[in-house]
């Protein structure tokens, strides 16, 4: 693995990591409070691509602290590490979380550079309630750092799915493991998400597939809305996962990410359904060569 510092002009440093071969450039981007690391597993699973892997600023090795917090910003970011680490090629842009509306935003403002659009557990619409990120600023916030070992780490956070990756990122100081993060930047970052963004959603033109866990955060009325703005949207609904389903949902989640990007980048169009409400069908959505790995044996899919 290479890992290469792209410098901003405000003085930011974008920490990338590039893993994989000389194949078609993938580009992966964290959620919110996450980092590249939690990314790993789905990059080594890519093996035929080059993946790029970015530490989105506030977050990882990134700085820590920028003082620009736009979408902009990140955007800006996500666009200078394509040019300058891409060698020329169009890149897939694959995000969970803040990381989709990051790859998003990057998609509608420079099409010239994207071939195709993965969006896990995404969505454009923004929260009208100043509460929501205040809450999470809290949170993170309330973090006990720092913690004296991984064990305790691990006996205040719990045990969901994240948690695995936001221990394995903990960093070690002279008085214990903090967290890569600020709380008061974790907020400021999702104020900005909070913002809606329908205007170019519906002005997205680069092939885009919305993927949801069933145990997602997004209701079945936001999904459907995603879609009906902008109709040429493929929507994925996974069988199950959480949020996080790129860390609880993983086989499922590379099936689905696997067999999206084989045809997407060779064929330009999808020849599944436009909506499947499981993840793939090789009956009704027409991937009659493909074999399922076990676990995706028994999924059926629909118009």
């Amino acid at each position: 693995m290479n890992t290469h510092f792209i410098q901003r002009p405000d003085g930011a440093s974008v920490a990338v990591d590039e893993i994989g071969s000389d194949g078609p450039v993938v580009v992966l981007l964290h959620g919110l409070a996450g980092s590249s690391r939690e990314m790993i597993p789905t990059a080594r699973a890519l093996s035929d691509h080059r993946v790029l892997m970015v530490d989105q600023r506030g977050h990882g090795r990134t700085t820590r602290r920028p003082e620009d917090l736009s979408r902009a910003a990140f955007v800006s970011d996500v666009i200078a590490v394509i040019e300058e680490l891409s060698q020329g090629q169009r890149v897939t842009l694959v995000g969970q979380s803040m990381g989709a509306h990051t790859a998003f935003l990057v998609a509608a403002t420079r099409p010239d550079l994207v071939d195709g659009l993965v969006m896990l557990e995404g969505h454009v619409a923004g929260n009208e309630d100043p509460e929501e990120a205040a809450g999470l600023g809290r949170y993170f916030a309330s973090w006990p750092a720092p913690f004296a070992d991984e064990k305790t780490a691990r006996e205040f956070l719990g045990d969901e799915a994240i948690v695995d990756a936001w221990v394995a990122d903990l960093k070690t100081t002279p008085t214990g493991l903090v967290p890569r993060f600020d709380a008061d930047i974790m907020q400021r970052t999702i104020e900005a998400v909070h913002e809606p963004s329908w205007e170019q959603w519906q002005k997205l033109s680069v092939p885009t597939v919305a993927i949801f866990a069933k145990n997602g955060m997004f209701s079945e009325a936001e999904k459907s809305e995603l879609i009906r703005r902008r109709p040429d949207t493929h929507r994925v609904d996974l069988s199950s996962g959480s949020h996080d389903a790129h860390l609880d949902n993983f086989e499922e989640w590379i099936g689905v990410l696997q067999l999206w990007m084989s045809r997407e980048g060779t064929r330009g169009t999808m020849p599944w359904s436009r909506n499947c409400s499981r993840s793939m069908c090789s009956r009704t959505c027409g991937w009659l060569s493909w074999t399922p790995t076990p676990g995706l044996q028994n999924l059926s899919g629909k118009a």
